[in-house]
């Protein structure tokens, strides 16, 4: 049991690390126009990626220590705070 929740931990670590990383490379194609085409679908992949991956983590956290630090929630929440207004900004930019 703990050590499935240790696995399934590793793999949200994995997740949400992956996708900061597709996040920002999409966020970096924003810039040359010959590679527009491909950034909007990689920002959202990385923006959902990244967002499952930080959730899985938070949950498995919390399941398996119970009570997080303070601070890991503001980070938590920072972190969906950001990746919304991202969001939004990449909409009103688009349509």
């Amino acid at each position: 049991m703990i050590e499935d929740l240790r696995r399934s931990l590793k793999r949200s670590e994995l997740a949400s690390g992956v996708g900061a990383l597709v996040l920002g490379a999409g966020l970096g194609l924003l810039a040359p126009m010959s590679m527009q085409q491909y950034a909007v679908p990689m920002v959202v992949a990385g923006i959902a990626l990244h967002a499952t991956g930080m959730t899985l983590k938070y949950r498995l956290e919390r399941r398996q220590s119970g009570a997080l630090m303070w601070w890991e929630g503001l980070l938590f929440w920072t972190c969906w705070l950001g990746l919304a207004a991202l969001a939004i900004l990449l909409t009103f930019r688009f349509l």
